[in-house]
């Protein structure tokens, strides 16, 4: 089930929120805590098509109740009476709470700071206070924050688990949770309505995730990062996955870093991850078997496990270069369209190594220059290149100018990009940025350069990745689809 979350602050505006919210949910919890003017909860739930969850919460929790602790466990007992489906108590009161008709008792625990040690405690103090369900809820910033809750949802016991994660790996814990059995998991109506930063809206939970095919069978493909590429490559494999059949999503993933990845991966039975290549070396570490590229550049973009190892492959920079020689060869050049001209990364990451080492291979002249000097300047020392100060950059001369660094922008600051270097006669790609036109691509097509099409690298990238977790093509109309409302 999927579970939203109403706040109202007007008695009278309540039964409109409870009557949108139940068109989009399985389960409505009514928060009363921002409510002005003491409520009739009876009246303001009868009729509502849906279960109601009622909880009022104090700040310490994340709440906003500002009276006193007596009329709030006041207003529980009141809000018990109108027999809604499930209420929510914190333990140090649950025992003062006696059950009343059907209601279920959902006891939780609350932390905005840090996880829960003692998890095991807890389900024992929850089941002598007469605990229908368990909920946790405490900050998730990364997949290793989320662990210990994510641990105890999956982990079988007496009493059914639901929890709440704060920040980044939220939605990653939600589906998980759909995965592990949780009786529901929580989404926001509206961007506007959240509860805590990072919580999925329904809309993401359906449209992005298709959340409601997720069962115990469903096998994961991990996705590290959250940002709009991430979000596209979800939805868009995850729309594929269902038009052939295949019960497999996509997880969205944020990493603290990569020494604990390969035996949470192991216990989730996760065998294959897709890296944005800006953060190819930070999860390098856990390559066991790196292809020509990956092991050159200490990046890689795609992960899979095989007989216990994990394979590491680079592959953006392919696709990449496949765009960029179709774009110089409609100018009439023969087969090796990059051979001896003179190539311009600016970017001095993991991602500029990749596209150095990849045009080096097809006999381009390349230069590196980059914000950080002395960055690029190594890079160009391990590459054997050329090295441009970025104070320089505008006396060089560069037929072909690729953008490898997603921190950088257009201005007059010294760390600036500055547009006058792009003249007509340069072709420009920026593969930091995907899928959509960025501002360094939209300023170079508006000078007359002639610009690769960052859709079109990008619908290559994710083909050859679908191709390589599935075997199959990727459907060109769960793309289209995708792009089209980009």
């Amino acid at each position: 089930m999927i579970c939203v979350s109403v706040a109202p602050e007007s008695r009278t505006l309540a039964r409109a929120d409870l009557v949108n919210a139940a068109q989009r949910c399985d389960l409505i919890e009514l928060c009363l805590d921002r409510l002005i003017k003491q409520p009739d909860v009876k009246e303001m739930i009868e009729g509502i098509a849906k279960p109601i969850l009622i909880s009022c919460r104090r700040p310490q929790d994340g709440g906003h109740y500002r009276g006193s602790e007596e009329d709030r466990q006041m207003l529980l007992r009141q809000a018990i009476i109108a027999e809604p489906a499930y209420i929510e108590l914190d333990l140090d009161i649950a025992n003062s709470i006696p059950r009343f008709g059907k209601t279920q008792r959902v006891i939780s625990y609350t932390t905005l700071d840090r996880p829960l040690d003692k998890i095991d405690d807890f389900f024992e103090q929850a089941y002598k206070s007469k605990a229908d369900v368990v909920k946790f809820t405490w900050p998730t910033p990364t997949l290793d924050a989320a662990w210990p809750l994510l641990s105890a949802v999956s982990k079988k016991r007496e009493l059914p688990v639901v929890g709440m994660g704060i920040g980044n790996s939220n939605l990653t814990f939600s589906l998980l949770g759909q995965k592990y059995g949780s009786p529901w998991i929580y989404a926001a109506l509206e961007p506007s309505m959240r509860n805590y930063a990072g919580q999925p809206t329904v809309h993401e939970l359906d449209e992005i995730h298709r959340w409601r095919g997720i069962n115990g069978r469903t096998q994961f493909v991990a996705i590290a990062g959250r940002g709009v590429a991430e979000q596209m490559t979800c939805r868009i494999f995850n729309t594929a996955f269902d038009q052939l059949r295949l019960n497999m999503r996509c997880l969205p993933m944020v990493f603290g870093g990569p020494d604990r990845v390969t035996k949470m991966f192991d216990i989730l039975r996760i065998g294959v991850m897709m890296l944005h290549p800006t953060l190819g070396q930070q999860l390098y570490p856990i390559v066991d078997e790196p292809d020509a590229m990956a092991e050159t550049t200490k990046s890689a973009d795609f992960l899979v496990r095989r007989d216990a190892k994990w394979a590491g492959y680079s592959l953006l920079w392919k696709s990449a270069l496949r765009c960029l020689e179709d774009t110089l060869g409609s100018e009439g050049k023969d087969d090796r369209p990059l051979d001896r001209r003179n190539v311009l990364v600016i970017g001095h990451h993991g991602l500029a190594r990749t596209m150095v080492e990849g045009i080096r291979q097809r006999k381009g002249l390349v230069s590196v220059a980059g914000t950080d000097d002395k960055a690029a300047q190594k890079l160009a020392q391990q590459c054997n290149v050329r090295h441009v100060q970025f104070g320089n950059l505008y006396d060089t001369l560069a037929d072909v100018v690729v953008f490898a660094d997603p921190n950088l922008r257009i201005g007059n600051q010294k760390t600036d990009f500055h547009a006058s270097f792009l003249r007509p006669s340069m072709t420009v790609m920026d593969v930091s940025s995907m899928p959509a036109e960025s501002d360094l691509s939209g300023e170079a097509r508006a000078r007359g350069c002639k610009v690769v099409n960052q859709a079109e690298i990008y619908a290559q990238h994710i083909g050859s990745e679908f191709r390589s977790i599935t075997g199959q093509s990727l459907p060109d109309e769960a793309v289209a689809e995708a792009l089209a409302d980009m």
